[in-house]
């Protein structure tokens, strides 16, 4: 859980459409800006030795982009002004700078729109629905990602066919979509080697990896990523070498391989650190996080994932600062700070919810089937004039449509039913970490429990206890009147009393039955002395436990249970008599408590802030039993319960 916890916060690559011209090696185009004119050609270089820098050195790929932009405006050439919103974009998103990327695309997209261009229109829509994806606002993403591929798909645009099937992949990866995010994926990887653009390769091979990845396919992942990194290694590209290894961190902690993960922690800090990078450099601390974590060398744990919280706070990355907390919230429980550890627990609830909401999912839906009905419909006018004249071709459209309509019924049920699925498992996770908390705050119960009734018995019984003697042998020396020897036989009494008092409750506190001889031993005893006070009659009955073993966290557990209900029983039930019945068969542990008492509405139990009703709740949750309470005024109550053993 806790590598789940953590390697939920791997980031994709994002893919941005843009077109690098390698004209020649960097020092020749260098060259070449030395004696080209003040023209397009010049602004056109400044781009080119740009692309040369961008996926290794971003600062000098965006110092060359300026100087190229304010050529192209000082020329008025628009292709140009174009083009640096559009490197600029790229160089910025690798450095997680997405506002800055949403701006610069925008602007770009303006300018399209203003020439009417469909082509650079489809981009810009497309890369800032990919940026909307990265922060996490997926509304924004779905409407402007499905926008610009319903304009560019199918239009014979081959040298970014790879990068728009990437964008979808990583979108529907995101949706948790994985059927669709892997088809898509299998198309980008084929079509960046039929066009072996290996950036773009490097791209689509990461993102196809964390498809697999994220079903858990650990072997299909790993082969993917591995590729991944040797083609960026290949091609100096340390923007994807730096993600690609946070994506195998997360691989190396699934196959509890933590020294490899510290190698790839490293390399990935040192990468995002030059690079600028504060998304990658995210990824990269969590990683090192878990790596100390594993070791309990806490304080270093600690310090990254605060580092980490930095970046995601920074950057608006809601998905990062979700995990982050996640993590800082794992840390803060194996520190034993578990007021920490909730605080954090709870922020990352908000974080996730943020990231995540049903609407969001909805208007996905809505959006797919209206993208592929617009197709459709498309389609439909272009034979409009064959349509008229044939009737049979009605039918058969009328037909189709009804086949889509079923069809994305059918699709919407399914994915209703994964959401489903999905939100159960983020429960029974949720429910899994209060289990955790509550054995910890129940076993520190039974703990300070030991230690009271053992201090008490051996420190203040003892202590006690040679008073007494002490006044026993004082009085054979000493002369008293009657009325002092009443007096002193009165103390002698409430000495006593006072020895039995504190016997009982260190008994209470931890029974000494329970520990040397075992559950049914200690039950018999505790229902023995409710008896002997008088308040109740109780009748306790056990099955199958004589020879049964029954471990001490159970034994315990049950016992507090017991105690409780009797103890209820005795303060509001206003009863007679009362039967404890165990019994044990096959791996089932039963528990009856029944009273003749006065009963109740049991509804009432369901807003009840009681702390005794609380313990009982709690101890049969830790315990993952069933428990079941029939009652009704003036007919008493009956408690069942049931515990896998």
């Amino acid at each position: 859980m806790m590598q789940k916890t953590i390697l939920s916060a791997v980031f994709f690559m994002m893919p941005v459409v843009h077109f690098a011209q390698q004209h020649s090696a960097k020092d020749s185009l260098l060259h070449l800006l030395a004696t080209t004119k003040t023209d397009t050609t010049k602004a056109n270089l400044y781009f080119a030795v740009a692309e040369q820098y961008e996926n290794a050195t971003p600062d000098s790929a965006r110092y060359y982009i300026s100087l190229g932009s304010e050529l192209s405006k000082k020329i008025s050439y628009k292709k140009g002004i174009l083009k640096s919103y559009r490197l600029l974009s790229y160089v910025l998103s690798y450095q997680s700078k997405f506002d800055s990327v949403i701006y610069f695309n925008k602007l770009a997209l303006d300018m399209a729109r203003a020439d009417k261009d469909s082509f650079n229109i489809g981009v810009s829509l497309f890369n800032i629905g990919s940026t909307y994806r990265f922060m996490s606002e997926l509304d924004s993403a779905v409407q402007y990602i499905l926008a610009g591929a319903k304009i560019l798909e199918g239009k014979g645009y081959t040298n970014i066919e790879s990068t728009i099937n990437d964008g979808l992949q990583a979108l529907y990866l995101t949706l948790g979509k994985y059927d669709l995010s892997i088809m898509y994926g299998e198309k980008a990887v084929a079509l960046a080697r039929q066009v072996n653009d290996q950036a773009q390769l490097a791209n689509a091979l990461t993102n196809l990896g964390l498809s697999y990845a994220d079903q858990r396919k650990t072997v299909e992942a790993k082969k993917l990523f591995n590729e991944a990194l040797t083609v960026a290694k290949a091609n100096n590209n340390k923007s994807i070498e730096a993600m690609t290894l946070n994506n195998l961190s997360d691989i190396a902690i699934r196959e509890n391989d933590f020294e490899k993960l510290k190698i790839y922690g490293d390399r990935s800090t040192a990468l995002a650190t030059e690079l600028q990078d504060d998304g990658t450099l995210l990824g990269a601390k969590l990683s090192l996080a878990v790596y100390y974590l594993t070791r309990k060398e806490y304080d270093k744990a600690k310090t990254l994932a605060e580092e980490a919280l930095g970046f995601a706070q920074a950057q608006n990355l809601l998905e990062g600062k979700a995990t982050t907390l996640q993590m800082l919230s794992a840390i803060a429980f194996a520190m034993q700070d578990y007021k920490k550890g909730f605080q954090y627990y709870y922020e990352r609830e908000d974080a996730q919810a943020k990231a995540f909401t049903e609407s969001m999912q909805q208007k996905e839906a809505n959006l797919r089937i209206k993208y592929e009905t617009e197709k459709k419909d498309n389609q439909i006018k272009l034979q409009q004039a064959q349509i008229q004249k044939k009737n049979t071709l009605n039918y058969l459209l009328i037909g189709s449509a009804a086949a889509l309509l079923v069809i994305s019924l059918l699709s919407y049920h399914t994915y209703r039913q994964k959401q489903k699925l999905q939100q159960q498992r983020i429960a029974e996770l949720e429910t899994q970490q209060q289990l955790t908390a509550t054995e910890a705050v129940l076993k520190g119960e039974e703990q300070e429990r030991t230690r009271l009734a053992k201090d008490l018995h051996d420190g203040l019984g003892g202590m006690l206890s040679g008073i007494k003697f002490s006044m026993n042998t004082m009085k054979g020396n000493l002369i008293m009147t009657p009325d002092n020897a009443q007096a002193f036989e009165r103390s002698m009494d409430m000495l006593d009393s006072s020895i039995k008092e504190m016997r009982r409750v260190a008994h209470n506190l931890m029974p000494e039955a329970l520990v040397k001889f075992g559950l049914d031993t200690a039950l018999k005893d505790f229902c023995n002395s409710i008896n002997q006070t008088g308040a109740l009659k109780v009748s306790f009955q056990s099955i199958g436990l004589e020879h049964e073993f029954i471990d001490q966290t159970t034994a315990i557990t049950v016992y507090r249970i017991i105690q409780e209900l009797i103890n209820n029983t005795i303060k509001h039930a206003a009863a007679t008599q009362a039967i404890v019945q165990l019994s044990k068969s096959n791996d089932m542990l039963s528990v009856t408590v029944e009273d003749d008492g006065k009963g109740f509405d049991t509804t009432i139990l369901k807003g009840t802030k009681g702390i005794g009703w609380s313990n009982i709740q709690s101890r049969v949750d830790f315990m993952k039993g069933k428990l079941d309470v029939q009652s009704e005024p003036g007919n008493g109550t009956s408690v069942m319960i049931e515990l896998a053993v």
